[in-house]
């Protein structure tokens, strides 16, 4: 089976999972304060339905464009713009006659219910599959740091002790607190054994964003060969696979990212390479021709060896919910760099959520991507925009505020140019998807 089928169906079981639990969360309480719902539709059924069924008063159904899901609630403006109802006096049953709470509670349903989805899951994840977890002291050439990370006043072979005092269950999550976080200082261990503060600069998130280096600080993987070049310098100089590459009498190679550097900047014609090779150290003389290039392929794949800490089943819910939390306050943060230039080319549509499933099916990345995305769509519905549930939102507030119902015809207007913006977000976020498919 293709990787792509693999992704799309994970995405299709997903996007099902999540709709049909989002609309329940409308139906529930539609339900509880005796307000007809005349269609409830997994996807939609523009022109007509793959199933559709009538039970009572509901047309039950699944329609065959996946961009979503739908209930239509009687007597209510919504996307389906059927305003026919307007002509006609409010019937006891329809929601305009529902006092303005009842319909809040109705329209906050659905983010409520996807917001305890995302939280629910990743406690089932925490029970059932832990947590991976990385110290530093697990990483034998220990964590490299790009350019921007060394402008900020990190060095080679520092060792990072907690960023703002407090320690990481998994190193490479700097990352993200730097991105995201606000961090103001990290504490490191310095290679000659001091200790020190790096204060952090406020705007390092948006250079982060702005040069694309949003992995400033990584795992510093050795500069081990594993194969050499027939008739190459390497090969001349005896280099043999496993020869583990420390540096020049120059020049020290903390890893691989190092070794490529030195390589790649118009290396010296001759310099004297440091080797390691069954754990004792020897020195090469290396003479370049004019390609500067020595000849080897170093090792690329390097395995992390993460520990998995278990949780019990109050410590999952807790720990779940801290994991809910951050994921809907990191994503909250993120948004801001959609409106910068290079954040709104990184927005994405069906193709990048797709992405975030496993090639392979796995259950753990199945429910990690899904509890994401539910935590994303709670987050997405709840902007104030007409035709979202947000929007929605946004007017029966200032009804209960003002105490002053906004007019039909004015909702029926904002919803049109609601549905109108969405779309053009939705088209504009697969156009980006489409285009790095091709150009990128």
């Amino acid at each position: 089976m293709s990787i792509i089928l693999i992704k799309g169906i994970q995405f299709l079981l997903s996007l099902a999972i999540i709709i049909i639990l989002h609309e329940l969360g409308h139906f529930i309480p539609a339900k509880l304060f005796k307000t007809r719902i005349e269609k409830f539709f997994l996807f939609f059924d523009i022109k007509y339905a793959l199933f559709k069924k009538k039970i009572g008063e509901t047309v039950y159904g699944i329609g065959w464009l996946p961009l979503g899901g739908y209930i239509k609630i009687a007597g209510m403006i919504d996307e389906s713009m059927d305003t026919e109802y307007l002509s006609k006096e409010p019937e006891p049953w329809e929601f305009r006659s529902k006092p303005a709470w009842q319909r809040l509670i109705i329209m906050l349903g659905g983010v409520t219910v996807n917001l305890l989805l995302g939280f629910i899951i990743y406690m089932m994840i925490l029970f059932v599959w832990g947590k991976n977890t990385l110290q530093q002291e697990k990483l034998p050439d220990g964590l490299y740091y790009t350019e921007l990370a060394q402008s900020i006043g990190f060095q080679s072979g520092d060792k990072i002790l907690s960023v703002d005092g407090k320690n990481l269950d998994n190193i490479l999550d700097v990352n993200r607190h730097l991105f995201l976080r606000n961090v103001k200082s990290i504490y490191v261990e310095k290679s000659n054994g001091s200790k020190t503060q790096i204060k952090i600069p406020k705007d390092i998130g948006m250079k982060m964003m702005e040069t694309g280096n949003l992995l400033p600080i990584g795992v510093n993987v050795p500069a081990i060969i594993d194969s050499v070049i027939p008739n190459s310098i390497a090969e001349q100089i005896n280099l043999l696979p496993g020869d583990y590459l420390k540096g020049t009498t120059e020049f020290s190679f903390q890893g691989l990212l190092d070794f490529r550097k030195f390589m790649d900047n118009n290396p010296p014609e001759k310099f004297n390479l440091i080797i390691e090779r069954n754990k004792r150290l020897d020195t090469l003389n290396v003479s370049l021709d004019e390609s500067l290039k020595l000849g080897v392929y170093p090792f690329v794949d390097f395995d992390i060896n993460f520990e998995n800490k278990k949780f019990s089943f109050l410590e999952s819910i807790t720990g779940g919910v801290l994991r809910g939390y951050w994921t809907l306050y990191d994503y909250v943060v993120q948004f801001k760099y959609v409106f910068t230039k290079k954040g709104a080319s990184q927005l994405g549509g069906f193709g990048t959520i797709g992405s975030l499933f496993p090639p392979t099916w796995d259950w753990q990345g199945f429910w990690e991507s899904t509890a994401l995305i539910s935590i994303i769509l709670a987050f997405m519905n709840l902007l104030p925009i007409p035709a979202l549930d947000g929007g929605h939102v946004m007017f029966l507030t200032y009804e209960i505020i003002s105490g002053r119902k906004p007019n039909e015809k004015f909702l029926e207007y904002a919803q049109v140019i609601g549905f109108f913006l969405l779309l053009a977000l939705v088209l504009y976020a697969n156009g980006n998807d489409i285009y790095r498919a091709f150009y990128q």
